[in-house]
């Protein structure tokens, strides 16, 4: 693991992943949407140094969760300072739902497709496709849709058709060096024919007009699938992250 890989990555993920509500606690980035994704309602560190203050930190950053309405969630990676998973166990957050982010070269990914169309904005057919994927819920499925006007850097949403049905979809961001993969999702009756690679290399061929020279993405560390899909694009694990929540 590279200290400098994963604060770049970090940051491109929280681009990626818009809220609405975003405030900094010290070290700590905290973001509330309206408690879909992990990434959009969570507090997370940006720097690993020693903070004396992670005590209180801890328990304001809980309060504030509280009067929003939403559970309480930490986002820990090798950015936490020191101490933050003991005090998270100790005061009984439970852990749960642990992610690789995954790094490759874009280049030799890169594909223009005429069968992938890329919209400005999520539309029905790209939700009913999502949808097809077991993770997706209501409030993901409306954070999509809040979130359009709230990025700040290069996206796009990608339709694949194949046989004049919608087959594939997923979402795309570009953001410096990186190319961040997201949503990507095949309908069943469609999966083993490749679209999921073709997908990846169509927003790979559109991020490097953008000035990407990277792809990453998130993905659980128990779907053994996506894993080998982005291990064979030459996307490799640069490190892991947990979510902690408390009740």
């Amino acid at each position: 693991m590279r200290p400098g890989i994963v604060a770049a990555l970090e940051r491109a993920t929280l681009n990626a992943l818009p809220a609405p509500r975003v405030l900094f606690d010290g070290p700590f980035v905290v973001k509330a949407f309206l408690g879909g994704t992990g990434r959009a309602n969570a507090a997370a560190s940006l720097d690993p140094a020693a903070d004396p203050d992670l005590v209180p930190r801890v328990a304001r950053i809980e309060a504030h969760y509280r009067r929003l309405g939403l559970k309480p969630r930490f986002r820990s990676s090798p950015l936490d300072p020191a101490g933050l998973e003991g005090l998270l166990r100790q005061d009984g957050w439970q852990e749960a739902d642990e992610s690789l982010v995954t790094c490759g070269p874009l280049g030799p990914v890169a594909r223009a497709d005429a069968a992938v169309e890329f919209l400005a904005a999520p539309d029905t057919t790209w939700l009913e496709v999502i949808g097809t994927a077991e993770y997706q819920s209501a409030t993901r499925r409306a954070e999509k849709l809040e979130a359009v006007p709230l990025f700040a850097i290069p996206v796009a949403w990608l339709v694949l058709r194949e046989d004049g049905v919608a087959a594939a979809a997923m979402a795309t961001t570009s953001d410096g060096a990186f190319c961040g993969v997201f949503d990507l999702a095949v309908r069943p009756e469609f999966r083993r024919r490749g679209l999921a690679q073709r997908m990846i290399g169509a927003a790979a061929h559109w991020a490097a007009a953008h000035g990407a020279t990277q792809l990453f993405a998130q993905v659980a560390a128990t779907n053994t699938a996506s894993r080998a899909l982005q291990s064979g694009l030459g996307m490799l694990e640069q490190y892991r992250y947990r979510y902690f929540l408390r009740g």
